[in-house]
């Protein structure tokens, strides 16, 4: 398979100024210079503008600005060329076609140019994750987000712990291998300082409140209140768009529906829910039983939201007693129906839906609530992918019980553990099941 060129378009498929095409592998200069009509290998990195002929009949396939690169200064680590043509679909299949005729090319599978960058040693994991992360940014935070860690800020945080577990390794190991030196054991026990001081950076590590993963997957904000509140009406506010049917029925909506957007440059993910009102949950298995379960599912939501819009009817001298039950840290209070004669004033947020009146207050409060809990830090970088949580959980687990260990050999051994579950985050040991699990969700040419 190392031998092996592959090629792909790297750009998106579809009408375009410039389409790019990338080839890597041993034969991407020999099938440049077939295809250009060169008499000698290019110079790596000189620009070329040449005439594009199909090596199987003559025929001109476009003219097009050809980048040469020789390994190992590229992107995989291989001898690439990038063909920039013009965007037509007829223009890339064709020459997608030429290079198909060529020895030992083929398409490339998705992520396999990124692969062979790790493997090449041009990316570790985290990097190589970043690289889609990026690609599929579609707020400013995630771009920067996916930055920082293309930049190795994850990949020199966790290295560098791996670096001093392996360091207190091999002081316990030279105390188990050097016996004759009458070295008590409880020398092992001048690294548990370390392993301790280790522990609680991870500790604090994983409690970020999931900033990374939150960033990269979206804040949850539930909208929940009673029915006929003006939740959907809010969602489609915020939203810009109908999403949500609105009707003075009570019940209207049944399900969570979902709309995603972009607050403040954060990836904003709301949820309009059924109206709240628990005693009419029934069992009953017809008609009402639909409502019901509309109901469990906004309580569910509501509970496991990163933050919640509590809705009340601005109209109502009462406020809705379930919605109440639900004021915490982590929600905002919104009085709809402000245009309305019979508005009264409460303790929070007040909108209209129908003239707009109150909504970038209500904006501006969510934008400094989410900042507040998922600011980015250059010097703190948040873990992104449930993968690191769990080696991260692996790895403080053996070093609380490294701690605890009363023999230097249950002690390296531990400790041993841990600097592995560190090492397959970055892709240092143990990864090569992994390796088609986290580039099968890649884009083909990347």
């Amino acid at each position: 398979m190392d031998a092996e060129t592959i090629f792909a378009l790297s750009s998106a498929r579809g009408k375009a100024g410039v389409a790019i095409v990338r080839v890597s592998g041993p034969a991407a200069l020999s099938s440049l210079q077939a295809l250009a009509q060169l008499a000698v290998p290019p110079a790596p990195r000189e620009a070329l503008f040449r005439a594009i002929l199909d090596p199987r009949d003559r025929s001109m396939i476009d003219r097009a600005l050809v980048l040469p690169f020789k390994a190992p200064a590229s992107f995989t680590g291989e001898d690439v060329v990038e063909y920039h043509l013009h965007g037509s679909t007829a223009v890339v299949d064709s020459l997608l076609s030429a290079l198909s005729s060529f020895p030992a090319h083929r398409m490339a599978e998705p992520g396999e140019f990124t692969r062979r960058a790790f493997e090449n040693g041009k990316l570790d994991l985290t990097e190589a994750e970043a690289v889609a992360d990026l690609i599929n940014a579609e707020t400013q935070m995630q771009r920067q987000q996916a930055l920082l860690q293309m930049d190795g800020a994850l990949s020199s945080l966790y290295e560098g712990w791996r670096e001093r577990l392996i360091r207190a390794m091999a002081y316990i190991e030279a105390v188990i291998d050097f016996p004759d030196e009458d070295v008590p054991d409880s020398e092992t026990q001048k690294v548990v300082p370390e392993i301790a001081a280790l522990s609680k950076e991870i500790e604090s590590h994983l409690n970020d409140n999931r900033r990374g993963e939150r960033l990269r997957d979206g804040i949850h904000i539930a909208i929940v209140g009673a029915p006929n509140a003006g939740k959907s009406s809010l969602l489609n506010l915020l939203a810009k768009r109908d999403i949500a049917i609105v009707s003075p029925m009570a019940g209207t909506t049944r399900d969570v529906i979902e709309a995603h957007l972009d607050l403040g440059g954060y990836p904003v993910v709301l949820a309009d829910t059924a109206g709240l009102r628990p005693e009419e949950i029934s069992e009953d298995g017809g008609h009402g039983s639909i409502e019901s379960e509309g109901i469990r599912r906004a309580l569910e939501r509501a509970r496991n939201a990163d933050l919640r819009l509590l809705v009340f009817d601005g109209t109502e001298k009462v406020l809705n007693s379930h919605t109440q039950a639900l004021r915490d840290d982590n929600s905002v209070s919104v009085f709809t129906k402000k245009d309305s004669p019979a508005f009264h004033e409460g303790a929070g947020v007040a909108v209209s839906s129908t003239t707009g009146d109150g909504i970038e207050d209500l904006l501006a409060i969510l934008a400094d609530r989410i900042k507040s809990l998922y600011a980015l830090s250059r010097e703190t970088p948040s873990l992104t992918r449930a993968r690191h949580r769990d080696a991260l959980l692996e790895c403080l687990e053996c070093l609380r019980k490294a701690q605890s260990s009363v023999r230097p050999e249950l002690m390296a051994e531990d400790i041993r553990i841990a600097a592995r579950a560190l090492g397959r985050i970055t892709g240092r040991v143990d990864v090569e099941d992994l390796l088609d699990v986290i580039f099968r969700d890649f884009c083909i040419g990347k």
